[in-house]
């Protein structure tokens, strides 16, 4: 992530990094580019990403990429949020996830609506296109709204 953070500080855009505080020594070991914002664990970092991003992008990555994918997918599907979810499907790297994807959907245990919260596509140029022509298809059990307040109580 320390390269792509830094093409992008390059490119004069903002970059935010939010780590907890217990991974830092491990995580952090040069220089940080941008902001980096501290929290007290996972749940609280995926909350403030979700709370700072316009979009949500999986590189090809292991078992972290795949729960913060399927978290912020979940999200979407349950309403939380209806920002674009993207896989940048590098040389066919989520081939078999997205086919697992679709044969969920044709056996039923995920809804058409719910499949379409989820675009990829094999280069960054394309899938930027596609996040950016997203429009969610509601599949929510609430609206955001509700979610939002009741994470106030």
């Amino acid at each position: 992530m320390g390269l792509i953070s830094q093409v992008v500080f390059d490119g004069g855009r903002h970059v935010l990094g939010v780590i907890p505080t217990t991974l830092m020594p491990r995580e952090i070991t040069g220089e940080s580019v941008g902001e980096v914002r501290a929290v007290s664990g996972m749940h609280q970092r995926k909350a403030e990403m979700a709370r700072q991003a316009d979009a949500f992008i999986a590189l090809p990555g292991g078992y972290g990429t795949l729960e913060e994918l399927l978290e912020v997918i979940t999200w979407a599907q349950l309403g939380i949020h209806d920002k674009p979810v993207g896989l940048l499907n590098v040389d066919g790297y989520y081939n078999s996830l997205l086919s697992f994807m679709d044969n969920a959907v044709d056996e039923g245990f995920i809804t058409p609506a719910a499949r379409h919260i989820i675009v990829s596509a094999q280069t960054a140029q394309d899938l930027m296109c596609k996040l950016e022509e997203y429009v969610p298809k509601h599949c929510g059990v609430a609206p955001k709204q509700s979610w939002e307040m009741n994470q106030q109580l």
